[in-house]
């Protein structure tokens, strides 16, 4: 055990608001160092991108949530709010801390910000120590075999797979804090918000925290988990975590997550292929933040550059009607509703309502994604673009150009009994599910007993599915060979 300092170490928290499995504040225990941790509200620095409502929501409550913890413990979470590169010196001074400790971010204006700070802060004698929390995989760890970033995803899981897993870690052992300088109050910051007060629906349906998302992965293990492999696709069943934003605030580790699954696929609790196949989404996301490090632009660039000759052709009333839940095609509705309730959507039907913006709708992926960056509260920097860009036929191991996801079938495959759709777009719920998706071709009887007037009550497809798609094909056929 290290003689302890008789300066504090300044733990600086930003995606990993959680106290177990967090390699920072277990680094900064370590050092025989009292503590002072501290958040900082960073939407000045340059090139950061600023969280979009829902995330705000979800800050806000995690942040409670993690204040709450620290207090129990006899400290305080410390709240600031400014340009980082300022406030993170600013904050050594005033608590005379000889060491930072903070986890490694992987968008290029984060990196940038961190070396700059731990370059400032060395020169006056501060030592800085950062640490991986956030993925199971440094991203330049798992390389090709020419040294290079993988672009496909397969090979880079098959590499990343051989790859050990470093074990969680519990927050054990007696906790020291120092005094804490003084801390700005959550609610100044209006997270959450008032006027108008849209966020009933997420508070219906999460608990954000580190209790909250030990509780979510329980819940998944028990009752959704087994199953998975074949009833991940299906949005009217419980197959899904649900663990994205936990994941993405660092509520809860990718590390404890994975350990947890297989230690019930090793007690026998869950089949092999539900583990397996939910481990090997676990590695998408690993592959995103791969591309994120590598391929910096890819949240606002191409990452085929040959779609930068694409001829979009934005529908303003499709896109208004793409986000209302007003589209005529009931999948799509029932997944932008979700969205606008709950900040959160079920993938399957993510890329079904993405290839009707993009592709029905011709309307550039980035759109869509800014969209969804404002109304998730799962919006990741990596996983958000890098899924748009699939989509859209642009990105790494891309969906071919000419997958357009037809939004019928699609209902008719993923929610045959239209469960999905009678729970988000209701005034469909008393149509018969051999009609539920194409309500359009309902006989006229049946559409007034189920109180249905298309147009009125309901709309009518913004666009036709197969005029769409020849034109689309079309579009995509002129850059294939650029």
């Amino acid at each position: 055990m290290p003689t302890p300092s008789q300066h504090p170490a300044l733990v600086w928290l930003r995606d990993d608001l959680r106290l177990a499995d967090n390699p920072a504040i277990a680094a900064a225990r370590a050092s025989g160092r009292a503590l002072v941790i501290a958040y900082v509200l960073d939407e000045e620095s340059a090139g950061i991108r600023p969280l979009g409502g829902a995330a705000r929501w979800w800050l806000g409550r995690s942040l409670a949530a993690l204040g709450a913890e620290i207090a129990a413990l006899g400290g305080t979470l410390v709240l600031r709010r400014g340009p980082a590169g300022d406030v993170i010196p600013s904050l050594v001074e005033e608590t005379a801390a000889d060491a930072v400790f903070w986890n490694r971010r992987y968008g290029a204006p984060e990196i940038a910000l961190d070396r700059a700070l731990k370059a400032g802060l060395a020169d006056r004698g501060i030592a800085v120590e950062s640490f991986n929390a956030a993925l199971l995989h440094e991203p330049w760890t798992v390389k090709t075999q020419a040294g290079g970033p993988f672009r496909v995803f397969t090979p880079f899981y098959r590499n990343a797979r051989q790859q050990e897993v470093s074990v969680p870690r519990r927050a054990e052992g007696e906790w020291r804090f120092a005094k804490a300088p003084d801390s700005e109050r959550l609610d100044d910051w209006a997270l959450e918000p008032t006027a108008p007060d849209w966020a009933g629906g997420l508070r219906e349906s999460w608990t954000p925290g580190e209790r909250g998302a030990a509780a979510r992965l329980s819940d998944f293990i028990d009752e959704g988990l087994t199953g998975y492999a074949l009833g991940r696709d299906r949005p009217d069943r419980p197959h899904v975590s649900r663990l994205s934003p936990h994941l993405r605030f660092g509520e809860v580790s990718p590390r404890q997550v994975l350990a947890a699954i297989r230690h019930a696929g090793d007690a026998g609790l869950v089949p092999g292929q539900d583990v397996e196949k939910f481990v090997s989404e676990l590695y998408w996301r690993e592959f995103s933040y791969h591309l994120l490090f590598h391929f910096p632009d890819i949240g606002r660039e191409n990452f085929n550059r040959s779609f930068d000759a694409f001829a979009w052709e934005p529908d303003a009333v499709l896109e208004t009607a793409w986000r209302k839940g007003l589209t005529g095609y009931p999948i799509v509705d029932a997944g932008m509703r979700q969205l606008w309730q709950t900040g959160w959507m079920h993938n399957r039907v993510r890329m079904v309502a993405a290839s009707l913006l993009i592709k029905h709708g011709l309307t550039d992926w980035r759109r869509g994604e800014d969209w969804f960056w404002d109304t998730l509260v799962d919006a990741d920097p990596a996983s958000n673009p890098a899924s748009w860009q699939w989509v859209a036929g642009s990105g790494a191991d891309a969906a071919p150009y000419f997958r357009i996801f037809n939004p019928v079938s699609q209902g008719e495959k993923f929610d045959p009994d239209g469960a999905y759709v009678r729970r988000f777009v209701p005034e469909l719920a008393r149509l018969p599910a051999s009609l539920i998706h194409r309500p359009w071709e309902a006989p006229a009887e049946v559409l007034r007993r189920a109180g249905v007037s298309l147009g009125e009550t309901y709309p009518r497809p913004v666009v036709d599915h197969a005029a769409a798609r020849a034109r689309a094909l079309d579009r995509f056929a002129r850059i294939r060979g650029n």
